[in-house]
């Protein structure tokens, strides 16, 4: 990996939310290419629930002060950022008051979705690429983790496919069977339909629930990753009748080799 960039986008990532297989390995797989001498950068969400005080996060003026539109509404974006201080990997966050204040990640007291889940995976994929483009570091490997990060292989091959800086950009996404019940709004193809996305590409997502967010993203990546042992039936069929690139579940110990060897002959070649 010696010199090569990856970007990792992730839903949820330790030490700042507790420990699960998609904030482990969104924290794993950074440190493993870290330490074999590659450049990252690693984006997620700031939850409410995040402790700015004892993580130090701190906002990054140059980078925040844009506006981002959903749904015909304009939402400020904010950049902050922190460090891992043992493995010095810093963090930015994507940050709006609207989307992510309260103090909870995907779901109420009651265990109820966020009804604004879809409009804030829209926010995060858009931001996460306009503060790349911000930081003009054009990554060799994306790679995606956890569901609410799974609108960015779309509006990186759709709604930025004319940005030179991903234009020879692999995206990788993690599939993990830690999903949720239920489904996001359904207007949600009519929020991105917004963003000039053809409905035909998205037709999946006219029932927007787990399956389909990764089927989606899926669609649209270059390689795939299945991250946990127990994957549901429908997403392997999907997996296998995309016949792209497809690293198989290892076990936690095996990951560094594994990651390796994957993206260095099968996501780089």
């Amino acid at each position: 990996m010696n010199g090569k960039k990856i970007l990792f986008v992730s839903s949820e990532l330790v030490p700042y939310l507790p420990e699960n297989q998609v904030s482990l390995m969104s924290y794993e797989a950074p440190r493993m290419v870290n330490s074999n001498g590659g450049q990252i950068r690693i984006f997620m969400p700031r939850y409410g629930n995040i402790n700015e005080r004892r993580h130090q996060l701190h906002e990054v003026i140059r980078l925040s002060g844009m506006n981002l539109v959903i749904n015909d509404m304009d939402m400020p974006l904010i950049i902050k950022v922190a460090s891992i201080p043992r493995e010095r990997i810093q963090v930015y966050f994507i940050d709006n008051d609207e989307y992510f204040k309260r103090k909870a990640t995907f779901t109420d007291k009651d265990g109820n979705l966020f009804e604004d889940n879809d409009e804030r995976a829209i926010f995060f994929a858009k931001g996460v690429v306009e503060t790349v483009k911000k930081l003009n570091w054009s990554p060799d490997i994306i790679h995606v983790h956890g569901w609410l990060a799974s609108m960015v292989p779309l509006y990186l091959r759709e709604y930025y496919a004319d940005e030179p800086l991903f234009a020879d950009s692999k995206i990788v996404t993690s599939i993990y069977d830690r999903g949720f019940e239920g489904e996001l709004d359904k207007k949600m193809v009519e929020k991105i339909v917004f963003d000039g996305i053809e409905k035909e590409k998205i037709d999946a997502l006219q029932t927007p629930d787990y399956n389909n967010l990764l089927k989606t993203a899926m669609d649209y990546s270059d390689a795939i990753i299945l991250a946990s042992e127990e994957i549901s039936d429908e997403l392997k069929e999907h997996v296998k009748g995309l016949n792209k690139p497809t690293l198989p579940y290892v076990t936690f110990k095996e990951t560094e080799e594994a990651y390796t060897n994957f993206y260095n002959t099968e996501v780089l070649k």
